[in-house]
């Protein structure tokens, strides 16, 4: 059974927010009809919101992701729903979903070894999840419509804009096994 994970569709990306993914809108859309999709085909869904601890929070001129924060909370409409068992949140302070969480406990009480991803950063939360499926042995799968970068600059590499964040990404996870598959 596939499971949707959706990787920290929080406002903090969107164009208002202190992170803003360029691709936010279409790719919360996207992350809509995937939710709908597990929903009506009966898949659990992982929900996984991220928080900055408060040592990130203090040292930043622009401090995100902090708990109670609008930043913090789900995109409109977004976020597990009520009174369905299987569907559940994880919260994390870190890049990868199955670092200080239940979710790999929860998946195995699922009897759930296949997960789809969605959410952001394509190069950083996102690939640092799918790592750890692999690496627990599941079959990762990602929508690429679901996902988006950051543009990135650094003096002596270059820099890249968000789509060419979000490609790089997903090509090295490609190398490593997962199958990227947008919906269609």
């Amino acid at each position: 059974m596939q499971t949707l994970i959706v990787i920290d569709a929080q406002n903090e990306f969107s164009a208002q927010g202190n992170r803003t993914v360029p691709n936010h809108a279409q790719a919360i859309e996207a992350i809509r009809r995937r939710v709908e999709d597990a929903r009506r085909e009966g898949r659990p869904i992982a929900w996984v919101r991220h928080y900055n601890r408060p040592d990130e929070i203090a040292a930043s001129s622009r401090p995100a992701f902090m708990p109670g924060s609008w930043g913090a909370e789900f995109s409109p409409g977004l976020g597990p729903l009520a009174g369905r068992a299987d569907e559940a949140e994880f919260v994390k302070d870190v890049f990868g979903a199955f670092t200080g969480t239940a979710i790999g406990s929860w998946l195995e009480k699922l009897g759930s070894d296949d997960v789809l991803i969605v959410g952001f950063f394509a190069h950083m939360c996102v690939s640092t999840t799918a790592r750890e499926a692999l690496m627990r042995g599941l079959t990762v799968a990602i929508d690429p419509d679901g996902t988006g970068g950051y543009p990135w600059r650094h003096e002596l590499l270059g820099e890249q804009s968000a789509d060419e964040v979000q490609r790089t990404a997903l090509l090295q996870l490609n190398h490593l096994g997962v199958s990227i598959t947008p919906r269609g």
